[in-house]
């Protein structure tokens, strides 16, 4: 009888465990993938990957260094055209060199991030799309900071945007792990 027990409580146990997902949307699904940045929607415009990339070799960035901006703007619209207009920020004058209009179903990639291909390899543009926050307070890891992206159709949205280092090890780093740059 004992067996017939324990196959009983074997076979409630696997019912009960196979019905506790059934009806609910997988946990994957919704989740976003892994990128340095952050991501917002503007009409039919997707920002992704939004990060700034700055030297950190302090506690802060001060104020009268660069950050540079990163970003890709995917225009979802079929037929509609459409321009990044201004970048702004309450951290520092941003500042955009290039062609920064979206075409149709098309992309706008500034800036070349880490272990990607650099745009002008990889797309018909003439010329790379940057931008660069002039920094008038200081910023740090960890933290994020609020841009406005303004497109002439698709209109305006802010988000909060954090901070990366890149792939370079600091040169502290580098010292610590054994490379002392010089190499026989």
């Amino acid at each position: 009888m004992n067996r017939f027990v324990l196959a009983a409580c074997g076979i409630a146990a696997a019912i009960a465990l196979s019905g506790c997902g059934a009806g609910q949307v997988s946990q994957t699904a919704t989740q976003e993938p892994a990128v340095n940045g952050t991501l917002a929607t503007v009409g039919p415009i997707a920002l992704r990957n939004i990060h700034l990339r700055a030297t950190q070799s302090t506690d802060y960035v001060e104020p009268g260094s660069d950050a540079e901006l990163l970003f890709v703007a995917a225009n979802n619209s079929p037929d509609v055209n459409d321009k990044l207009v201004s970048v702004t920020s309450d951290i520092g004058t941003v500042s955009l060199s290039g062609d920064t209009s979206v075409p149709a179903n098309g992309v706008l990639v500034v800036g070349e991030p880490d272990g990607q291909i650099a745009p002008l390899e990889s797309a018909e543009r003439a010329e790379a799309v940057k931008a660069k926050v002039a920094l008038s307070k200081p910023i740090t890891n960890g933290l994020t900071y609020k841009l406005t992206f303004t497109f002439e159709k698709a209109g305006e949205t802010s988000v909060q945007v954090p901070i990366s280092a890149g792939e370079q090890p600091r040169r502290e780093e580098a010292v610590e792990a054994g490379d002392t740059g010089a190499h026989h």
